[in-house]
């Protein structure tokens, strides 16, 4: 008998999760009608879902939900691209990655949501502070990936490589690039929830318009049944970038073993 856990077929599989998300509703149902949870404070799901419905059935949500979507997609591929390029820069230059390595952790290991007020000053309280909000979170998990990726290169492979006289540039496009890619894919599946956190907290600190904006005016009625329904939205959105991540990531990475 084998001791490895075998996965069920997927249909299967799709009918235990519809299965334990019907069970966690009715929990939360049963749990804030007994008043066990104070629907007050952890809202009805009846209600949530009620409220989620009129703002798309109504449209109204539609133009705060494509502000958000932009500021996120700008922020998810602004940030990817800057911290692919400089990952694999810093990855090959050891004198410039050694010079700006204790700057690079510094500025890693500060608060990204104090920079919300300076990007605000700086680009105002529309979409582009929010953009760069989002940047500065996405940056940093794509760059770290990509530099200890480009690092992490087999020098077997290199070195067989050089020996068959490759070029610096076909060393990038054959090597270091394929050695990346698995630390990217890695990085963009948190980078697409953070790209929305730095929306949605700019938004909360100021704007007009975006999921944020709802979340905040609801929160300002104390009406926690439209506070947890944007959430709700927020996470089926960034659940559906993330499968479209998955996406890519099996279409680019097709030379790798199951």
């Amino acid at each position: 008998m084998s001791g490895h856990d075998t996965l069920p077929p997927l249909w299967r599989l799709n009918v235990y999760r519809l299965a334990l998300f019907v069970a966690a509703m009715l929990g939360w149902h049963v749990l804030t009608q007994s008043k066990i949870l104070p629907p007050f404070f952890f809202g009805e799901p009846l209600k949530v879902f009620a409220q989620i419905w009129k703002w798309f059935s109504s449209g109204s949500i539609y133009p705060h939900l494509a502000i958000t979507l932009l500021e996120t997609m700008l922020a998810f591929f602004g940030g990817t691209l800057l911290g692919l390029v400089a990952g694999l820069w810093l990855g090959l230059k050891p004198t410039a990655s050694a010079l700006l390595s204790p700057y690079l952790k510094a500025l890693n290991s500060m608060p990204r949501l104090i920079l919300a007020p300076i990007f605000a000053v700086w680009f105002g309280l529309g979409l582009w502070s929010k953009v760069a909000l989002g940047i500065s979170i996405v940056f940093f998990l794509v760059f770290f990936n990509v530099y200890h990726g480009v690092r992490e290169v087999n020098p077997v492979v290199l070195a067989n490589a050089r020996m068959l006289g490759a070029s610096k540039r076909q060393l990038l496009r054959m090597v270091y690039v394929p050695s990346a890619m698995t630390w990217v894919f890695a990085s963009l599946h948190n980078a697409v929830g953070m790209a929305f956190v730095g929306a949605v907290i700019g938004e909360y600190l100021g704007s007009v318009k975006g999921i944020g904006y709802l979340i905040l005016e609801a929160e300002g009625i104390f009406d926690i049944n439209a506070v947890l329904g944007g959430v709700i939205t927020l996470t089926l959105f960034a659940y559906g970038l993330d499968m479209i991540v998955t996406w890519a990531e099996r279409r680019l990475l097709r030379w790798q073993p199951n």
